[in-house]
């Protein structure tokens, strides 16, 4: 039996019962709105690449996407390009904050897509001629990945735009370098805007499921983006997804993956499924310590991890 097969009879409600002991971690206040996230919440959800969904409670309560918009800011801007964004951003690991002061040596380049940086870059070049454009094709595109319409929570863009000091630094010193090409100020709006779209983790799962599918959503049957775009944006996740933790998970794990700080994991296991947990308490690196522990039995149990041979 392949894992895609094992995990319709897989248990998640048991292995949310496992994790839900676990109590370290510290839930984010770089919002306020993050802030307020309930503690105790931890749902899970798994798509196969053949539309097939498995949730445990809690699937559908909303959050926002937060860092877990990288890798699909990452696709829609490879797609925007035909993959001409390979040349504006890094796609090395960095060893250092998501947050980090610091530019690719000689270039001027974001490091990878994965960092803040990063993702700043990609969301200023999708289509679109202005900001209102730009934010418009994000969602559309955010929306085909998850199989749904979504929405902005405009509270939470609003904060991301006006706390976040680190994010308009790196703006300015991308466009001292001629990197960014676009208003810093304006790049950041796009970007806190991305960050505040609301998913769940049935929604997350999907979109997973949809880059390990080769870019075709498996719930609706549309080609989000080309299979070469999946291959890079899964590349880039398994090696850069979980920040300077990235070695130790994929070590751990095994599963391409992206965290979040709203205590989300996506996690686009090639040719099999994607899956999507979210728990708000986070270890000392970012990362949601119960979506860790749930993702690490996960694989183990389902025979996930790239190099188990």
């Amino acid at each position: 039996m392949t894992a895609a097969t094992d995990i319709l009879t897989y248990d998640l409600d048991a292995l949310r019962d496992r994790v839900m002991p676990e109590t370290s971690g510290t839930v984010s206040d770089s919002i306020p709105q993050l802030a307020h996230a309930d503690p105790d919440l931890c749902a899970i959800a798994v798509v196969t690449i053949d539309g097939e969904l498995r949730t445990t409670p809690d699937a559908d309560a909303p959050f926002s996407i937060q860092s877990a918009a990288k890798p699909f800011l990452f696709a829609l801007a490879l797609h925007d390009t035909g993959r001409a964004a390979l040349g504006r951003v890094g796609i090395e690991p960095t060893g250092e904050a998501f947050d980090a002061i610091k530019l690719e040596s000689g270039t001027g380049r974001p490091p990878n897509p994965m960092v803040n940086a990063g993702a700043i870059l990609t969301s200023s070049i999708v289509d679109g001629g202005d900001v209102d454009a730009r934010t418009e094709r994000i969602v559309s595109g955010l929306s085909a990945f998850a199989g749904r319409s979504l929405e902005i929570d405009d509270d939470i863009a609003a904060s991301e735009h006006l706390l976040g000091d680190r994010n308009h630094a790196l703006a300015h010193l991308m466009r001292a370098e001629g990197t960014l090409q676009v208003d810093a100020d304006e790049a950041i709006l796009v970007y806190a805007r991305a960050c505040a779209v609301l998913v769940d983790a049935e929604a997350l799962a999907t979109m997973g499921a949809t880059l390990a599918a080769g870019g075709v959503n498996p719930r609706t049957g549309e080609r989000v983006v080309s299979r070469e775009v999946a291959r890079d944006v899964i590349s880039v996740m398994a090696t850069c997804g979980v920040y300077d933790g990235s070695g130790r998970w994929m070590r751990e794990v095994g599963v391409p993956a992206k965290s979040s700080v709203s205590g989300a994991i996506v996690l686009a296991a090639p040719g099999v499924l994607g899956a999507a947990v979210v728990s708000p308490p986070l270890d000392e690196r970012g990362t949601s310590v119960r979506s860790h522990r749930v993702s690490d039995r996960l694989s183990a149990d389902l025979g996930l991890h790239s190099f188990d041979v």
